[in-house]
């Protein structure tokens, strides 16, 4: 995500990154990360927004669902497994798949109690591929997917906007039109249906502040 990084900070926003050991760590514990990290980075005055790729979206969820003392801002998730992921499930039945994984994985099921964090209480735009580079998991996953997250799974309640990009998981993120949407939602809180390839990009308020959280749901 350093070419989305780079082009948030090239606007004015202040942006933090922070890689998350997701093959090592429970979702609470990454969660705990956020917290010191936006505690540490951020003052009470500072607006806070938040980009996040796969797993990212679910720790931020489970980070606000603690109700912190955070000023928050807009939040774009990027193919965030938000029911689950199907191919999760199919991956936690092979011992071996699910021990290689780590703790995430297992906690990335479709049935897990992570989907179950509630409806999004704040400004959130939701960031869908439907293309992937595996087609063994694309064509086991139903419905239009990416290669790990269904557009179905990807979807929240209370959301402020959704759009579907032909992207696949593992790369979305340097997409150039998903770099211009989360741009232009973290400005206006919705994105552009009509015309994505004239997208006029606004500029951030100042003193925005921006957390970039990396490394998704691994399949590999």
């Amino acid at each position: 995500m350093q070419g989305l990084e780079r082009e948030l900070a090239k606007v004015g926003y202040e942006v933090h990154n922070l890689n998350l050991p997701s093959r090592r760590e429970s979702v609470e514990n990454l969660a705990d990360r956020v917290s010191e990290a936006v505690s540490l980075w951020t003052g009470p005055e500072d607006r806070v927004s938040f980009v996040t790729h796969s797993l990212g979206g679910i720790v931020v969820r489970c980070y606000l669902s603690r109700k912190p003392k955070v000023n928050v801002g807009r939040i774009v998730m990027l193919a965030p497994p938000n029911g689950g992921s199907e191919l999760a499930d199919l991956l936690n039945e092979i011992p071996v798949m699910r021990n290689i994984a780590g703790p995430t994985r297992r906690e990335l099921g479709t049935s897990s109690s992570l989907t179950r964090l509630g409806p999004a209480d704040f400004e959130l735009g939701i960031i869908a591929g439907t293309r992937s580079l595996n087609p063994f998991s694309h064509w086991l996953i139903p419905g239009p997917n990416d290669g790990v997250v269904s557009i179905e799974s990807a979807k929240l309640q209370g959301m402020a906007d959704f759009i579907m990009v032909r992207r696949c998981h593992s790369f979305i993120m340097n997409a150039p039109e998903v770099i211009a949407q989360t741009r232009w939602f973290l400005k206006t809180g919705a994105f552009q249906h009509e015309d994505r390839t004239s997208i006029r990009l606004p500029a951030p308020p100042r003193g925005h502040r921006t957390v970039r959280l990396g490394r998704g749901l691994e399949t590999s």
